[in-house]
């Protein structure tokens, strides 16, 4: 009895190990290149570039011009970096205007990491793009309608944190720091991979799947993807993706609902620590949560009852293939 208890305990535990290699090995291979290539690209003025092609669009959508820096650092870095950039610039939004820009930092930030990891989940990267940066301006354009017509929310936004800016970093300071970051993103992958298979082991996976049933069945994601989808929405699409991709490549998830969880990751992840980090710049909690979680929903939603309604030549061979050939 104690060496059949000893042996599973070895087994449960093999498992996770090699899990956690892969899955660490997967974003690895991705994320490093791209760190490296987007601080290139910062040190060559190309996120200075970007903010003044995105000032008019800023407009738009009712904010100074002087955000398309913010948004253009955001989507090149991560919302970290954008608020670096807003805190340094001397202006003063309203709570509206807050909640417009941190929806839209919510949306689209990260792209270089998060649009290769969706990519190599199956996803096209200008399928992403055009999901992550037009969904952003839509959904902010849509809150710049409503707020204008009911002049809701026009009280200066009130910051209650900054992040500390700090003088231009070394080379070598800058790799230390992204050394951590890997570290930590290790540490975190080994204690969702962990959690992942307690919950397996103690069933909560299947009472999650029948409370979620309405919700999944409406964006066509099947049990099998539910807790990844849910890992991925609560802490972000790096580690949603990355497992996602592990358990897809051992044909535990169907490419159809791999497909169709990181086309709703790329706009809904995060949602605890985003969400709070947003609303330390005075944004509306009820416009970057709710608002974000039913924009994210509708728009999957119509997307996925689009592609079940194209031919089905399509959508069981072409989508999906690709899809599965990316696995």
């Amino acid at each position: 009895m104690l060496i059949k208890y000893y042996s599973s305990i070895t087994h449960f535990f093999r498992e996770l190990i090699i899990d956690i290699f892969n899955v660490t090995f997967t974003l690895f291979k991705i994320m490093i290149p791209i760190l490296i290539l987007i601080k290139i690209i910062e040190e060559l003025g190309g996120i200075v570039l970007l903010s003044e092609l995105l000032g008019p669009l800023m407009e738009l959508v009712g904010l100074p011009d002087s955000m398309g820096l913010v948004w253009a650092t955001t989507l090149l870095t991560n919302i970290y970096g954008g608020l670096i950039v807003l805190v340094s610039i001397d202006v003063t939004l309203t709570v509206a205007q807050a909640s417009i820009l941190g929806s839209m930092m919510l949306l689209a930030h990260s792209l270089p990491i998060e649009a290769t990891i969706a990519k190599k989940a199956g996803v096209s990267l200008w399928v992403t793009l055009l999901l992550r940066i037009g969904g952003s301006l839509l959904l902010a354009w849509i809150l710049h309608l409503t707020y204008q017509t009911t002049d809701m929310l026009n009280q200066p936004a009130q910051m209650f944190w900054s992040p500390e800016v700090t003088e231009k970093s070394t080379y070598l300071v800058w790799a230390i720091g992204q050394i951590e970051n890997l570290f930590m993103v290790f540490l975190a992958i080994s204690i969702l991979l962990f959690s992942l298979k307690i919950l397996k082991l103690l069933g909560i996976e299947k009472l999650m799947a029948i409370l979620l049933k309405p919700f999944l069945y409406l964006l066509g994601i099947s049990k099998e993807a539910t807790n990844i989808t849910i890992i991925g929405a609560t802490l972000g699409l790096s580690f949603g993706g990355g497992l996602l991709i592990n358990e897809a490549q051992k044909g535990h998830v169907a490419p159809r609902d791999v497909f169709t969880s990181i086309m709703l990751l790329n706009l809904l992840h995060s949602l605890i620590e985003d969400t709070l980090l947003i609303l330390l710049i005075g944004a509306d909690f009820n416009t970057i949560f709710w608002g974000r979680l039913i924009f994210s929903v509708l728009v999957i939603a119509s997307l996925a009852a689009v592609v079940r309604n194209l031919s089905p030549i399509f959508c069981e061979g072409y989508l999906y293939r690709s899809v599965a050939r990316k696995l």
